[in-house]
């Protein structure tokens, strides 16, 4: 994982994974991927968002992805599409970063109040020697909580392992794609 400050109020994380099959064939699955196996991290199961599936609307920039998560769905504009090497986009519209366990029904506390906010995401394919590829994800946000350096260490981990679950059941599409366990 790797984590910066790209300026006083934006944040990124980096996360990658290698792939042993071609850029051409991971890309497919980067662009849309159809239903993640069952969170098993207990993070996941006690609230963090998880991701559950993505798919797009139209091709090329301008088209626009959904990564639906536990807590609803990313509206994602696509700023840059270069097939098979970047995939960006812009975040339009998100979901709650978690839902909140509590004994009480309706309960909304000040912290789902929009302080972790995702601005733009990326997926860049590095190709590697031998129809490898190195796939990296990465997600930039804003975070306004305070003390910052303290929440921020907890939120780039949970960016982090966003994104792995993410980048592993692509690895797992693009490597095994005609195992129906993987399907």
């Amino acid at each position: 994982m790797e984590s910066a400050c790209v300026n006083r109020s934006e944040l990124v994380v980096t996360t990658s994974v290698e792939i042993d099959a071609p850029a051409t064939e991971v890309w497919e699955h980067v662009v849309e991927f159809p239903e993640l196996p069952e969170a098993r991290a207990w993070y996941f199961r006690l609230g963090i968002a998880c991701p559950e599936r993505a798919h797009i609307s139209g091709r090329g920039v301008g088209a626009t992805r959904y990564c639906e998560i536990t807590t609803g769905t990313f509206v994602e504009p696509i700023t840059h599409w270069e097939s098979p090497r970047r995939l960006a986009f812009d975040v339009a519209d998100q979901p709650d970063p978690m839902f909140e366990l509590s004994p009480y029904r309706s309960i909304r506390p000040p912290h789902l109040d929009r302080h972790l906010r995702s601005t733009r995401g990326e997926f860049r394919l590095v190709p590697l020697s031998d129809y490898r590829t190195r796939l990296e994800g990465r997600t930039w946000y804003t975070f306004s909580m305070w003390p910052q350096a303290y929440w921020t260490l907890w939120s780039d981990s949970v960016i982090h392992q966003v994104h792995l679950r993410v980048l592993r059941h692509i690895k797992r599409l693009s490597e095994e794609p005609d195992d129906p366990e993987v399907l």
